[in-house]
Parts: C-alpha cells; sequence; structure tokens
C-alpha cells in the first residue's frame, strides 16, 4: 500500500539531451541508472510510476525500448516535439488518480523526505479555492518538472498545447497554483541544488562527487 493513494508518479524520459549526447534516464549514480533511482524513491509512496517517452521512439521498429528492463509502463507522449508541456498534458490525460507527480528524469538530488513533504501539501490544497498545481519555487522561478498537478488539468493544459503554448510556465499560468517557497523545501536541500538537474557531461560528473561525499 502506497503513503499517499490518490497520487501516480509520471517521469518524463526519452529527451533529446542533445548537451549530454546520451541519454540522461540511463546515466548511473552510486551504481544505479537515474531511472531506477528515482523510481525507488517513489515505490512506496506513490500508486504507480509510468514513464512518458517520445512516441517516435516507441513506433520505431528499428529501435528496441531501452527503458523495458526497468519493467515500468510505458506512456508515448501525444504531442511529440513539443518539449515537456506535451509530456504533462500526456501524463494526465492517462492518469486514473486524482493527482499526478511530475518529475524530469534527471534530477538527481530529491529526496523521499522532499516527496513526501511534497505529497503531503495536497492535503492542504483544497481550501479555500481548490489548487491546481503544487509547484516549488527557486530564484529562478519555477520547478514544474518536480511539481503535483491535479488530474483534472489534462484539457487546460491540452487546449493551451493545440493553442501553440510549448512552454510549461506559460501554460500554468491560468491555474490555481500552491508556491512551495525556498524557505520550505530549503529544509531538505542544505546546499540549495534540490532541483538541480543534468544538462552536461560535467553536471553528471559533479553530481557522481556530490552523491559520494
Amino acid at each position: 500500500m502506497s503513503l499517499f493513494e490518490n497520487v501516480e508518479a509520471f517521469l518524463l524520459v526519452g529527451g533529446k539531451s542533445s548537451r549530454m549526447g546520451r541519454d540522461k534516464a540511463l546515466l548511473e549514480l552510486n551504481g544505479a541508472p537515474l531511472i531506477q533511482r528515482t523510481a525507488d524513491l517513489l515505490a512506496p509512496l506513490v500508486t504507480k510510476t509510468t514513464l512518458v517517452i517520445s512516441a517516435d521512439q516507441l513506433a520505431n521498429p528499428t529501435n528496441t525500448n531501452p527503458y523495458s528492463n526497468f519493467e515500468l509502463p510505458t506512456l508515448a507522449d501525444r504531442w511529440p516535439n513539443a518539449g515537456p508541456l506535451g509530456g504533462i498534458a500526456t501524463a494526465l490525460a492517462a492518469a486514473q488518480t486524482s493527482w499526478c507527480l511530475i518529475l524530469a528524469c534527471d534530477m538527481p538530488f530529491i529526496t523521499k523526505e522532499w516527496l513526501t513533504f511534497l505529497l503531503g501539501q495536497i492535503q492542504r490544497s483544497e481550501s479555500p479555492e481548490p489548487t491546481d498545481v503544487i509547484v516549488p519555487e527557486t530564484i529562478r522561478g519555477l520547478e514544474p518538472l518536480c511539481a503535483i498537478y491535479r488530474t483534472a488539468c489534462a484539457q487546460p493544459l491540452a487546449r493551451e498545447l493545440d493553442s501553440g503554448i510549448r512552454k510549461v510556465t506559460d501554460a500554468l499560468a491560468n491555474l490555481n497554483m500552491k508556491h512551495i517557497t525556498e524557505n520550505e523545501w530549503r529544509q531538505f536541500s542544505r546546499d540549495g541544488n534540490l532541483f538541480g538537474n543534468l544538462n552536461t557531461l560535467q553536471d553528471y560528473l559533479e553530481a557522481q562527487k556530490r552523491l559520494k561525499s
């Protein structure tokens, strides 16, 4: 039984990884691929974890599914080449729970303690006005790829995509958001790098050092 039975998790994988030069989701840290590390964190918390990947990657008969070894459900992105927003909308449209936790595949510093705190905010989001998205905020702005979305947001986000919107924060502008402030999330990240991700080889090498120290 999961701790949060009204939440499914979706990991966005299969991006171009152009700056890294290889699939970020399969990079290993402390002996485990990023997908597996994240899925293990999520297992006791949510009802199910699903991978959202490029439809082209699934449909190409010359390619085998590079994520099949993880034995996780796989979902084809309904908006190819629309970036993370397409993956989020795809996840929400397929979800069978009231809420969805959306995570990028390349966030190695996310912890179980932080995710438990984030998911715990759902209980506080129903009044006085129902919340659509629970999203952390940093000095860089919102972190929509480590956030919780009400499943009912599927249609509004699909309309934004169909209108040509591609930036996630632009698509969220008309939704009712609850922000998790830095003062709140910083207790789970002494160095402030909780939402750090892996875009380059240098990022990967630095993450290896951080996680070993």
